[in-house]
């Protein structure tokens, strides 16, 4: 892993853009080239984007807790938020529902935190017109905050709660936001920290055990903590406690939770009556 810091990917061959430290530490790393690291990340944005251009409103998860809800959020509508925004929930949501109905997702940073970042990147690429080329610099950008929190803190749920998978994707997605931008490599760090802040003591309570219920619409939080955070950063709003500490904490924060609220499905929403008479329909329990 090359990076164990966000300051060491921050200032390691400043000649060279963010991004492309990622991808030279990708083939180092893997014994690739450039062209062959490009390629499967382009194959990842693909996937991301199919996730969108394949969705189905009329299929549902197996339990039947999940799916048709990110075609509700479709057209402009006329409620609370933007056209914009709607797509983004929308897409957090189409995402999320391919992960629970075991359709191919992209593992960004888990399947269950699967929505966030194609929930900001892709309603942006068609607002704004941008090419696939700056999204998938983008992935490197949220891959390199990734590796960091993974070394720091956690990706897993079951070893940190929800905050070091939709907290973790939340980080990366508001990073990757900033570099589609234009804003700098210290805004990059100042928006993943914003997003973890908010994100610190994030439970993971599955009804069932399953991947759906919170885990689903947290995806859309997640994605909308994104956006406000690299906005507030690309604004210049930052939060003095720097990135690294902001991940050392969320890693002792999750060693803190209790065993009931990491992904055991025994705690937090999972133990209310409904989500235990949930789980007990499904599983008997």
């Amino acid at each position: 892993m090359a990076f164990h810091s966000v300051e060491k990917l921050l200032t390691d061959g400043e000649k060279v853009p963010l991004w492309k430290r990622v991808q030279l530490a990708d083939c180092s790393d893997s014994g690739i080239g450039e062209d062959s690291s490009w390629a499967k990340m382009a194959s990842l944005w693909a996937a991301m984007k199919a996730t969108q251009e394949d969705y189905d409103p009329a299929r549902r998860s197996h339990s039947g807790l999940t799916g048709g809800d990110g075609g509700r959020l479709e057209g402009e509508g006329s409620g609370l938020c933007s056209p914009f925004l709607r797509k983004v929930i929308a897409a957090a949501l189409k995402a999320a529902e391919c992960n629970a109905c075991m359709r191919r997702v992209v593992a960004a940073p888990t399947g269950g935190s699967s929505g966030v970042l194609p929930a900001v990147l892709i309603p942006l690429q068609e607002r704004d017109g941008i090419s696939d080329e700056v999204m998938i610099q983008a992935l490197y950008v949220a891959a390199g905050f990734g590796q960091v929190i993974a070394k720091r803190a956690s990706i897993s749920g079951a070893e940190g709660g929800c905050q070091a998978e939709v907290g973790s994707a939340s980080g990366m997605a508001a990073a990757a936001l900033v570099h589609v931008m234009g804003g700098t490599e210290a805004q990059m760090s100042q928006a993943c920290a914003l997003a973890l802040s908010n994100t610190l003591g994030l439970v993971c309570d599955p009804v069932g055990g399953l991947v759906e219920v919170p885990c689903v619409t947290r995806n859309v939080m997640g994605a909308v903590n994104a956006i406000s955070c690299a906005e507030m950063a690309l604004s210049g709003v930052g939060t003095p406690i720097p990135c690294d500490e902001v991940m050392d904490a969320m890693g002792a924060v999750g060693v803190a939770l209790p065993s009931s609220l990491r992904e055991t499905g025994q705690g937090g929403l999972a133990a209310t009556p409904t989500g235990r008479r949930l789980a007990e329909g499904l599983f008997g329990e």
